[in-house]
């Protein structure tokens, strides 16, 4: 079985039903499906080992999905927000290959032997009057891969996470029912195509039944707007971009009617943002999940009902949870480990393992799986009594001072509860003393709301006084990639430039 299978099964449930766009007149499931088919029927006699999607979310990335699974060749979508030389690189470590791109993509490709270059409108286009006859798809082998996903940055080696079929029908089978979702359903997908959730995303949304609607580029307005206009009942979106939510809606107090379910994930969400959502959203059914690409999405989700009680309880274990990935999802498992590999006993600290069917642990051929099937993630964590996993960050992101490991999630959390602070970030630089002294980088409510001592007064008050940072910055906006993780890296090199 691949996922060509998935998209299948749907077309013969309800191949009438919209799968793709508006409402009124977007693409229905047996209208995908023939693309999908005309668009594999075109890669019939080719030397292509792969098809490359550089572009933002249309309805070419679907097409050119489930058709490269019925050629029998790898997808990977690639990011259009990279510098000439790494997407290069990316292209031309696939070719010979199709590459569907614009812009920039579509330009660098062009350079490279080997690769076919074309628009996604002008795909779209091509494969209206084609057809799939005699064009069978291919060996549902669910070890053949079916995603390769690039997670380097901007500089190195690209890193390629393969996806297998096997990985990606396994997890939506895992929690997903075929048209569980009603005809009136609709979920908007805000999240770039290059991301694990922009493929998953897709693939869940499409077997339960539920129309798919495509944002291109995010903007909190037109994020709204969509919502009210397509009546959208589910989406997804990173703690950066709710928070931009929340500020809109908080203005025009019009809420959103439609919507049903709201998830988010990608990044640590701040306290007072996820709380405000709840509160500006009182009939929405919010969800957080935790996962990586390396284990096709969500690996924990913390469910609609927990919010509501953790926003009520008046039980400090239950409050906390809050701030939890929730517990682990169907035929995952999820455990803390010490930095000898040594299980961690519940609330005590480590690194966060995986293991399960839809974990793929791949990186260009070479598994990370050790001999038991478990993934380390590279998180620190920690699980509670009630099996609640908590992420705490990057392992590379914890600061050793003196000899301790400090968290820059818990000093986050606790900086992050100061009314006067829009946002921060904690992060470590050198120091001849300590090895490594603490910064926050704050961006306050309002310009001289706060001052960096009654920040460290706010610390020391609450953790360790090893906990304290040695310097808070002021800032009016932190860096933070497409997906709204915070580029530490970035404010390090920043300071440093600033202390020469």
């Amino acid at each position: 079985m691949n996922i060509l299978t998935l998209l299948e099964i749907a077309a013969g449930a309800d191949g009438d039903r919209v799968a793709l766009g508006d409402k009124h007149t977007g693409l229905t499931y047996a209208r995908l499906l023939e693309l999908a088919g005309a668009f594999a029927a075109d890669r019939a006699g080719t030397a292509e080992q792969a098809v490359l999607y550089g572009s933002t979310a249309s309805v070419a990335f679907p097409i050119a999905l489930f058709g490269s699974a019925w050629s029998g060749i790898p997808f990977a979508p690639i990011s259009y927000r990279l510098a000439d030389e790494p997407i290069h690189r990316l292209i031309e470590g696939r070719a010979p290959a199709l590459l569907v791109a614009d812009g920039t993509v579509a330009r660098v490709g062009e350079r490279v032997p080997g690769i076919s270059v074309v628009g996604p409108e002008e795909l779209v286009t091509s494969l209206h009057g084609g057809s799939s006859a005699g064009v069978a798809p291919a060996e549902q082998d669910p070890e053949a891969p079916a995603v390769l996903l690039h997670t380097s940055g901007t500089t190195g080696t690209p890193k390629v996470a393969i996806l297998r079929h096997r990985h990606l029908v396994s997890y939506v089978l895992g929690g997903t029912e075929l048209f569980s979702a009603g005809p009136d359903e609709a979920a908007l997908v805000s999240v770039p195509p290059y991301h694990i959730a922009g493929v998953a995303g897709l693939l869940t949304g499409l077997y339960s039944g539920r129309r798919i609607v495509q944002m291109p580029n995010f903007d909190e307005h037109e994020w709204v707007r969509l919502v009210r206009e397509q009546d959208i009942t589910h989406a997804m979106v990173v703690p950066t971009m709710l928070a931009r939510i929340v500020d809109v809606l908080a203005e025009d107090r019009r809420g959103l009617p439609s919507l049903r379910h709201l998830s988010y994930g990608g990044g640590r969400m701040p306290g007072p943002v996820i709380e405000h959502a709840l509160e500006l959203l009182p009939d929405v059914d919010f969800v957080n999940g935790y996962g990586l690409t390396e284990t096709s999405s969500s690996i924990a989700v913390l469910g609609p009902t927990e919010h509501r009680d953790a926003l009520a309880s008046s039980d400090p274990a239950v409050q906390r949870r809050l701030g939890s990935v929730g517990l682990p999802v169907p035929d995952v498992e999820i455990v803390v480990r010490d930095e000898d590999g040594r299980p961690v006993p519940p609330g005590g600290r480590g690194e966060l393992w995986v293991r399960g069917a839809q974990v793929s642990g791949e990186y260009s051929g070479a598994s990370l799986l050790d001999a038991d099937g478990w993934f380390r993630t590279r998180d620190g964590g920690w699980i509670d009594d009630g099996g609640y996993v908590y992420v705490e960050g990057r392992l590379d992101d914890v600061i050793v001072r003196g000899g301790e490991n400090l968290s820059p999630g818990e000093i986050e959390d606790v900086i992050g509860e100061h009314p006067q602070v829009d946002d921060v970030v904690v992060y470590g630089i050198p120091d001849e003393q300590w090895g490594e002294v603490v910064v926050a980088a704050v961006v306050s409510r309002a310009a001289g709301s706060v001052e960096a001592a009654e920040i460290q007064e706010w610390v020391g008050d609450r953790l360790r006084s090893s906990r304290v940072p040695a310097f808070v910055e002021f800032r009016t906006e932190l860096p933070r990639n497409d997906m709204g993780k915070v580029l530490r890296r970035v404010l390090r090199e920043q300071f440093v430039t600033v202390t020469t």
